[in-house]
């Protein structure tokens, strides 16, 4: 730095030096000092006329510096690291997914997600980097390795694949995917149902089914349309049985939200709650959080027999908002509390049977009145028949 004389502002440890600015005219050059780990820095924060500074300003730097923001230096050293590691760590898709779980401890959907990449992307594209990928590549993965698949296990693996591309770049240790990741389309308004014969099969054979923790669980989502996730997660602190609440937190909405705790589900939650122990409703092993039940609720539907296509917990979760929605006495707003949908449209798909209700509701209106026409019709013609 030039020995120039210092000149102090009203801010401690800032000061300005006069310069030459590019037009050859006269300005300051504003410093500032500070300690960080027991050293004292000197910085330059920036020329009057050319980064538009003050002593302020300057000042303001000087505050973000001992907060702990990254000096102008710093900032171009980490830089360089980065570039450094970049260059000498080769960031395949194998690496990064590794990167990722370590990053994400506590990811939604892990065990699915590390299924889809241990089964289509580790063995085609695991030792390859992002940049590197052609959309052949994706095109190869999508027609050969997920040939067959529904276009939603598709687009869940391409999902997959284009995240770990952005988390490597937002990361800066590797460049993305050089291209958009195309997705299928998918109509995921899929709705499931059952016929009374058919509910009344299922709850025949809960009742006599050993899995008595599936079968509590599979009366759970169809008393309160819960995912099977949320019900998994559902700890007894959770329950307000003085208010007549269930708070569901942390759902796949996002927001924590609370449902009401109908008489079917009190009265299921208070036998569990005698026999059970731990802090959770539906527990898993050694008393954890449960991670999977499929096996077990197939097991009851298959001896009821309900179709193979019918998904155990998330169908019912679709019985019950189809039972509501056809009832005729729930609007789809309220529906959408109730599922706790995010988005309206996922509520829409029940609008038909709403529909549905509200015609024959309409219909027996409509014959009421018919009938009191056809009524006065009658007094009218035994009147005439009177007179004469």
């Amino acid at each position: 730095m030039p020995t120039l004389k210092r000149n102090k502002t009203e801010y401690p440890e800032v000061f300005f030096v006069w310069g030459t600015s590019p037009k050859g005219k006269p300005e300051k050059i504003f410093y500032i000092r500070y300690y960080k780990n027991g050293k004292r820095i000197e910085e330059k924060a920036g020329r009057q006329g050319q980064d538009d500074m003050t002593a302020a300003r300057a000042n303001g730097i000087r505050v973000k510096r001992i907060e702990g923001e990254l000096s102008n230096e710093e900032r171009r050293e980490l830089t360089r690291k980065e570039k450094a590691e970049k260059e000498a760590v080769s960031w395949t898709f194998n690496l990064l997914w590794e990167k990722y779980l370590e990053d994400k401890p506590e990811l939604k959907g892990r065990r699915p997600d590390a299924c889809r990449f241990t089964k289509y992307i580790k063995p085609h594209l695991g030792d390859r980097e992002p940049q590197s990928l052609l959309p052949l590549d994706v095109d190869r993965l999508r027609l050969r390795t997920l040939k067959g698949k529904s276009p939603q296990s598709v687009k869940l693996t391409l999902a997959l694949l284009r995240r770990l591309s952005r988390f490597g770049a937002n990361k800066r240790i590797c460049d993305p995917i050089p291209f958009p990741v195309e997705m299928p389309k998918v109509d995921n308004l899929k709705t499931e149902d059952l016929t009374q014969d058919q509910l009344s099969a299922l709850f025949t054979a809960i009742d006599e089914s050993e899995y008595k923790l599936a079968g509590a669980l599979m009366k759970m989502a169809l008393y309160t349309g819960m995912r099977r996730g949320e019900m998994f997660k559902l700890r007894w602190a959770d329950i307000d049985f003085e208010k007549g609440f269930i708070r569901i937190v942390n759902p796949k909405g996002g927001t924590s939200q609370s449902i009401p705790l109908n008489d079917g589900a009190r009265e299921l939650l208070e036998t569990l709650k005698k026999k059970g122990k731990g802090q959770y409703v539906f527990p898993g092993r050694k008393g954890g959080q449960r991670q999977d039940i499929h096996r077990l609720t197939r097991d009851i539907a298959d001896k009821a027999g309900i179709p193979k296509t019918f998904r155990p917990l998330h169908g019912l979760r679709h019985v019950y908002a189809s039972m509501l929605a056809s009832s005729g006495k729930v609007d789809l707003y309220t529906l959408q509390k109730l599922l706790t949908h995010k988005d309206p449209r996922m509520t829409q798909r029940y609008a038909h049977l709403r529909d549905e209700a509200l015609k024959n509701a309409s219909a027996v209106a409509a014959d009421i009145v018919g009938q009191a026409i056809q009524k006065a019709s009658e007094e009218v013609e035994d009147l005439k028949t009177a007179k004469k």
